[in-house]
């Protein structure tokens, strides 16, 4: 007997001994596991299908594997993408295919970090996952179009998974605490300052959460009553982080993103990148800040910079791609771009004073000449009649109304004289004078 191999249970880490082995039990990922989605059905029907998990650490990947291995009465397996070669494959499909003429059981090959796989161990399951023989459920926290052959993608359904909520870790640490095979033994429990803190570092990772937890525990000493009360003083040395003055959902919240706001709009990029990191590091959604900063690509920057807008898409794309802490770098190149943009809000206040306008006067009739007639009895009624099409005109410039009557001759747009708004300015200027000049004629 090896002497070094924990045989109590309490040696075993507390997220090993708190990994659900049914999916009522599981934590988290609703719209995969709940009532009627793909998840519960396969695991009410016992029935096992190859899968590609992708997802951050420590949601849960690896154990709706082995949940759905275990009711589907297959063997699981697990195999390694970074150590194994051609010669692992065949022995793995060899085994599978005895197994399935002995015992009538089906292998789950499981493979964590799925795309480390190389196009050579890909293709050599492909046919054994196509024919049933196997079924594989990788494991990913890379964008699977990007690291997996499309043929291998095509017999797999692809399936996102997403960071715990603050409520799933909620009910992850009081299940923690309460539970026998968890923290229940030693009475544990935490200061709201702790539990709060507790949720924001571990980042939606069930798996950070419940080692710093058990390492906070392990730390405090019982009271009289033989109570662990963990405050957040000792969460922060379990954590090695401290707790930032910062609640998302209160006044320090739009506290700060007034000033990331204000920073980018007063185009100063070392306050912008300052404010960033201040809600980064206090646990702000990255997703949020990106959100914001898009907005403010319109509302902000405009048309005096349509770059602005098309950045901000490509950031929220880079961060989806890379995650935290790699796609952070995204939200910085954003903010320092829309820092030192042009800046312009006349479409943000044009938008607004068009639906203003909008809800005074209700639904005004469109004018007969700009209205569609496909039909016979339409044009008749007048549809679409003296209707000029502009590609027939002299550099595409018609004199026609385009407003409702009520409203003939209102402007809500008024570009500025920055970036690229100024030569929108010039151009309407032109048109302007043209439609008076043709006018005058």
């Amino acid at each position: 007997m090896d002497l070094f191999t924990p045989t109590d249970p309490v040696w075993t880490p507390l997220a090993q001994r708190m990994r659900p082995t049914n999916l009522d039990d599981f934590v988290g990922q609703a719209h995969l596991v709940g009532p009627g989605k793909l998840l519960r059905l396969l695991y009410e029907e016992n029935r096992i299908a190859s899968l590609i998990l992708w997802g951050p650490p420590g949601v849960g990947k690896t154990t709706l594997a082995r949940i759905l291995a275990q009711k589907a009465m297959a063997e699981f397996v697990e195999f390694s993408a970074v150590l194994a070669g051609i010669k692992d494959v065949r022995e793995v499909v060899a085994t599978a295919q005895a197994r399935l003429r002995l015992s009538k059981r089906q292998t789950v090959l499981f493979v964590d970090e799925i795309h480390r796989f190389n196009k050579a161990q890909q293709d050599a399951f492909l046919p054994h996952v196509e024919n049933g023989l196997i079924a594989l459920i990788g494991a990913t926290t890379e964008n699977p179009s990007f690291e997996i052959i499309p043929a291998l993608i095509s017999r797999a359904r692809v399936l996102v998974l997403e960071p715990l909520s603050s409520e799933d870790l909620a009910d992850l640490t009081r299940r923690a605490l309460t539970e026998v095979k968890g923290l229940g033994r030693l009475k544990a429990s935490l200061t709201d300052e702790a539990k709060e803190f507790l949720f924001r570092s571990a980042g939606g990772d069930a798996r950070s959460l419940l080692n710093a937890l058990e390492l906070a525990a392990s730390l405090v000493k019982p009271n009289a009553e033989g109570q662990r009360v963990i405050p957040l003083s000792v969460l922060e040395e379990a954590v090695q982080k401290k707790a930032w003055r910062y609640d998302k959902g209160g006044e320090e919240h739009y506290n700060l993103i007034s000033a990331l706001h204000k920073s980018l709009r007063d185009s100063d990029p070392d306050a912008a990148l300052y404010w960033l990191a201040r809600m980064l590091e206090g646990g702000e959604d990255p997703v949020y800040l990106l959100r914001r900063m898009i907005r403010f690509a319109s509302e902000d920057v405009g048309l005096a910079d349509n770059g602005a807008l098309t950045l901000g898409t490509a950031c929220l794309d880079s961060y989806r791609l890379l995650g935290s802490p790699e796609g952070d770098l995204a939200l910085a190149h954003l903010a320092a771009y829309l820092a030192t943009a042009p800046k312009s809000n006349a479409v943000y206040v044009a938008f607004n004073a068009a639906r203003a306008d909008a809800r005074n006067y209700g639904p005004l009739p469109t004018p007969l000449n700009i209205r569609n007639a496909p039909t016979k009895l339409m044009k008749d009624l007048g549809y679409g009649r003296d209707y000029q099409y502009a590609h027939d005109y002299e550099e595409a410039i018609v004199d026609q109304e385009r407003l409702p009557k009520e409203l003939s001759g209102k402007k809500y747009y008024h570009p500025t004289n920055r970036g690229l708004e100024k030569r929108i300015g010039e151009f309407l200027a032109e048109r302007e004078a043209k439609l008076k000049a043709n006018k005058d004629k």
